[in-house]
């Protein structure tokens, strides 16, 4: 009986890209629901340490569990209070600096007229330095927080129920033994990779804060410590969080010292931000995640149009998922776990090939 046909490489890779885009297509247009479930997996999995001191005591499960719904909490708490002080002085200093901002968008409008630019240049420079363009940028990052504040009500209920079912899933192994085991081993490396990268994200974003709001105190930079909670939190988007951290506190040197200030606050972001977030932070990351930075960097783009800005702080954990997912469960798929970062990718020896090949 001869055999069934076997599809070519190029229509399985087709297929796949197919099935793909359909799934993606889901998740982007469910991304109020998956954001927020997403987060809330991502909050479990950090947390779950929490649990491991109850359970050496002895304490019943319920107690593990009540400690990662805590400490998950706290973290939520924590960082909503931390936005919300940014975002209460960001606004404060719009209303106070309105006219020194009108001031300097003109003197940057009568800059470039002198460079020779025309008109419609210098209305679109004096446009975005404008103090209503700003306020309106506020006011839509406003409705951004309203929105991610109705996120977390469901990232509040969603941490309750999988912190209690993380306690089921820990005794997988004892129940199903070797059977799954390396299923399970690969989720816990997934786990320890999630953790790791927070981990590091946190304790270079905390170096980077310190040193950062030191500086533009020193300066004379208004509200130093407002700048040095967005240097925190834009740590954790991978590669063009800097980028974001540093032009609201530059504009502001702008307008306060002008330009010399403007490029003192400039050289300071780039000696520090860039020696410890672009040169030295990435080396961590990816060692702790083993994910190339190339894929890291791709990963903030492409998770940020799926779901929307928390895909950008959610990038490397959900990238790694889909690698664990799609990938490390396939033999034939180690080059591309190799292409991706992956060290431990490595093709089997040729002995092992040739001893496969004389099986009946």
């Amino acid at each position: 009986m001869p055999a069934a046909p076997v599809l070519s490489p190029s229509l399985r890779v087709l297929l796949t890209l197919a099935a793909a885009a359909v799934v993606l297509a889901g998740v982007y247009f469910a991304r109020g629901v998956f954001g927020p479930l997403a987060l809330a997996i991502v909050l479990v999995v950090i947390c779950e340490p929490a649990r491991r001191p109850l359970q050496r005591l002895g304490w019943p499960r319920w107690a593990g569990t009540t400690a990662v719904i805590v400490v998950a909490y706290l973290v939520l708490l924590g960082m909503a209070a931390l936005l919300w002080v940014a975002g209460t002085q960001f606004a404060g200093l719009i209303a106070d600096y309105a006219d020194k901002l009108r001031s300097s968008a003109d003197d940057v409008v009568a800059w470039l007229q002198s460079l020779g630019l025309d008109q419609q240049a210098a209305d679109a420079t004096a446009a975005a330095v404008d103090p209503k363009t700003i306020l309106g940028l506020v006011s839509s990052l406003g409705g951004t927080v309203v929105g991610i504040a109705t996120a977390l009500f469901f990232v509040f209920a969603y941490v309750i129920f999988m912190a209690a079912d993380a306690a089921r899933y820990g005794e997988a192994e004892r129940v199903f033994g070797a059977e799954r085991r390396p299923v399970i081993q690969r989720a816990r490396q997934l786990n320890t990779g999630i953790r790791r990268y927070y981990v590091v994200n946190a304790s270079f974003g905390a170096i980077v804060a310190i040193i950062d709001g030191l500086a533009l105190w020193a300066l004379g930079v208004p509200a130093p410590v407002t700048w040095a909670i967005l240097a925190f939190v834009t740590n954790f988007i991978p590669n063009i969080g800097f980028v974001i951290g540093l032009i609201p506190p530059a504009v502001l040197a702008f307008v306060v010292g002008g330009w010399p200030l403007f490029l003192g606050v400039i050289a300071i972001y780039c000696v520090v931000n860039v020696v410890l977030q672009v040169l030295v932070q990435p080396k961590f990351v990816s060692d702790a995640v083993d994910l190339s930075l190339t894929l890291s960097f791709f990963s903030v783009i492409f998770w940020t149009f799926v779901i929307g800005p928390l895909g950008a702080i959610l990038s490397i954990p959900l990238t790694l998922f889909v690698r664990t997912l799609v990938l490390e469960g396939d033999p034939g798929a180690t080059w591309l776990r190799w292409l991706s970062g992956d060290r431990s990718a490595r093709p089997r020896p040729a002995s092992d090939h040739q001893t496969a090949g004389r099986r009946p």
